[in-house]
């Protein structure tokens, strides 16, 4: 075996200037998402941010351009840690409806969470911008709707192409979308969010009797 291959199989081990500069991030990113959740995007200023982190501002600006960016970075990791506990929350569902509601319950205890009310929901859209904030919002949390939609929609006898699915989970993402907002920002989020389930649970209940019954199903 030649020396290439051999450190190929070796793991690459990060230099401590790696691993001091992947820390600073780390905690940039942390008290960025701390104070971004208790103050807001406007309140939380930078000089806060690296005396919290401990470390200096000429850091924050070797990793981040400004406080936008800084912004989208925590905007993605509590995107992304909300998007795997949805994920996680559907796995070893074989029945499509029980899938459907246990993603629906994971997804209204996350729009509740402090820092997912303030950042996502209340901030991201402005700070963002609209288009931006979609196409992070899509990239994480489109995919569970449409897993879940596919395996509802697989449940009956109907024979859908994917732009007639893909229409059904965009129809749903919207709806989820909305559902989310109106939750997170209503003055008892509980009651709330227990309302959205019962409704949601009332559409899926539908679907699953036209499936039962064998229903031809739409036509596009």
């Amino acid at each position: 075996m030649t020396k290439a291959s051999v450190s190929k199989l070796v793991p690459r081990v990060p230099s401590r200037r790696q691993q001091y500069s992947q820390a600073t991030r780390r905690a940039l990113i942390e008290m960025g998402e701390e104070l971004f959740t208790e103050h807001g995007y406007s309140a939380a200023s930078l000089d806060q941010i690296v005396a919290g982190a401990e470390v200096t501002k000429g850091a924050l600006y070797h990793h981040f351009s400004g406080k936008q960016a800084l912004f989208e970075a925590v905007f993605e990791k509590v995107e992304g840690e909300a998007s795997r506990t949805i994920q996680e929350s559907l796995k070893g569902h074989q029945d499509p409806w029980d899938k459907a509601i246990a993603g629906l319950r994971q997804f209204l205890v996350v729009v509740q969470q402090p820092a997912y009310r303030r950042i996502v929901i209340l901030e991201g859209p402005a700070v963002l911008g609209y288009a931006r904030y979609r196409e992070q919002e899509e990239r994480s949390a489109y995919t569970h709707v449409y897993d879940i939609v596919d395996s509802v929609l697989e449940a009956g006898s109907w024979e859908l192409d994917e732009p007639m699915v893909e229409t059904f989970a965009r129809i749903f993402f919207g709806a989820m979308s909305s559902a989310g907002e109106a939750v997170s920002t209503a003055d008892d989020p509980e009651t709330a969010a227990a309302r959205v389930e019962a409704a949601i649970t009332f559409i899926l209940a539908g679907f699953q009797a036209l499936a039962e019954q064998g229903d031809d199903g739409p036509t596009s």
